[in-house]
């Protein structure tokens, strides 16, 4: 009987349930989904018993189907989608839907809290109160829901409340206590500066703990629930995108991290707090106890691609619409793709701002123009990668996970636009290898995460930069880098156009 671990990745649309041996190696692994409600435009929400219920079903299945015994699993840990917010009431009982991180609703509160504390808010926390933020939620219920925010005597968020159920104890791990803009980053508390200055009480904020930190064993009603034994520990786990970054072996600050989803991610580890980048990038504490994390977000990364793919090749092969690039040279022969069709948020914080194809000539085949858009995507994270470098920042390596990571040609594209060594991981399980990482190093198996990632991670492909292509892409980035100042009244004054012709 061999031991395992159990990273739950808790996401937006599903819970993905992951078991691990001391050895890495994966040996089940089951998913359920959940609902997702959405009563108005911008609203996102979600019944918290949801989460419970699909984790449930997905352990329930490891046990049943896939034979792994209770006392096989001696340690779990967590990553959930961020932001979330869950508010329990003086008995532990959920007061409303929780709101998600993609739940807009709360712009009004956005600005109140810049036209109250201003600079001095990115000073404590290192970010802008975006809407997709906790506090920002947290003061719309304040707002617009005070009897319910009355009742409310603490603030979770998802993962935190998921763990809450199977142990029957609160606590929120810092890698997602900064992503509430709440916690005061230098001195690693929540901000009581920041609590008193919107009259939240300071007892809605749970304990503090690090993500390798255990947080009890499995209570005896979820053991009875689930199946699990109550001699599991749990172990406090992180946000998505720290482990994310764990499980693709972010664990020095030589490495960068390129992620290709509906949106793009390029995350850095970063090894101290002094860095600030005022709120142009998010700045996040790691699951790497006492280090921390950057992250700069391209907002329409693969959705730009989809879209293309869905307008002018809707039934064709994805793979193979996407080879066709080949038949382009670099710079998909003088033609420039801004991958702003959903507006920007790094390095440009611009709702408004929309795409473009610049160049366009009576030579360009379609060919052109996907390979216009794999770059355009690229150029946009390599906007964000010359911030760091800006700062000082020095890395040699890029892993390359999501979308960018299926094509060949697209991992040489990047390589050649970063200008670094640029590889791909032998089995990419992202957030939920990432939690069971930290599980493995809680129990004790590995000293720490990089003793853990040398025999959990695996790398792949390799791809190096080209030197004359890497000359050609950085004339181009130059010219790349004019779009968004040369367009940006253009599209916005299109995209009022289009709101006042829509009334």
């Amino acid at each position: 009987m061999t031991d395992c671990v159990l990273g739950i990745d808790l996401g937006t649309s599903a819970v993905k349930v992951t078991a691990v041996t001391k050895a890495g190696n994966l040996i089940a692994q089951e998913q359920m989904d959940f609902p997702i409600s959405q009563p108005k435009p911008g609203y996102a929400e979600q019944d918290p018993e949801d989460w419970v219920s699909a984790t449930t079903v997905a352990i329930v299945r490891l046990i049943l189907k896939d034979q792994i015994l209770p006392e096989q699993i001696i340690g779990l840990s967590y990553s959930g989608q961020m932001h979330g917010l869950v508010l329990l009431d003086q008995n532990n009982r959920v007061l409303r839907p929780a709101m998600l991180w993609n739940d807009t609703r709360s712009t009004p509160q956005r600005e109140e809290i810049m036209a109250r504390m201003g600079k001095r808010f990115v000073e404590i926390t290192h970010n802008q109160p975006l809407e997709g933020f906790t506090l920002p939620k947290l003061l719309w219920v304040k707002e617009n829901q005070p009897e319910i925010f009355k009742q409310a005597t603490t603030m979770l968020l998802p993962k935190d409340y998921l763990r809450f159920r199977m142990t029957g104890k609160l606590a929120i791990d810092y890698s997602d206590a900064t992503g509430t803009v709440m916690l005061d980053v230098d001195r690693q508390q929540w901000s009581q500066e920041i609590l008193d200055a919107f009259d939240i009480p300071a007892s809605l904020c749970p304990p503090l703990v690090r993500s390798i930190d255990e947080t009890g064993n499995i209570d005896q009603w979820y053991a009875e629930y689930s199946g699990l034994s109550t001699g599991t520990k749990t172990f406090a786990g992180g946000a998505d995108n720290a482990c994310g970054a764990v499980g693709a072996g972010i664990d020095g600050p030589t490495k960068v991290l390129s992620s290709i989803g509906t949106s793009g991610v390029i995350l850095k580890y970063e090894p101290k707090k002094e860095t600030n980048y005022n709120g142009v990038i998010q700045y996040e504490d790691y699951a790497i106890p006492n280090t921390y994390y950057s992250m700069g977000v391209t907002l329409a990364a693969g959705y730009s691609l989809n879209w293309f793919k869905k307008t002018f090749a809707d039934n064709e092969d994805f793979t193979e619409v996407v080879q066709s690039a080949e038949k382009s040279t670099v710079g998909a022969n003088g033609l420039l793709f801004a991958p702003y069709i959903v507006g920007e948020r790094a390095p440009y914080a611009d709702a408004d701002i929309r795409g473009s194809f610049i160049g366009i000539d009576g030579i360009h085949r379609r060919y052109d123009f996907v390979r216009a858009v794999l770059e355009g995507i690229i150029f946009s994270f390599r906007d964000i990668l010359d911030l760091y470098k800006e700062k000082g920042s020095r890395f040699d390596t890029v892993v390359s996970i999501g979308g960018g990571a299926k094509s060949p040609l697209w991992q040489q594209i990047q390589a050649n636009i970063f200008n670094v060594k640029v590889i791909s991981l032998q089995n990419e399980q992202g957030p939920g290898l990432g939690a069971a990482m930290l599980a493995a190093v809680g129990i004790g198996w590995y000293h720490d995460i990089s003793e853990c990632s040398k025999v959990f991670v695996q790398f792949k492909d390799v791809f190096l930069p080209e030197p004359e292509n890497v000359k050609k892409y950085q004339k181009l980035h130059q010219i790349y880098r004019k779009i968004y100042p040369s367009t940006k009244e253009i599209t916005h004054d299109l995209v009022d156009f289009r709101r006042d012709t829509s009334r």
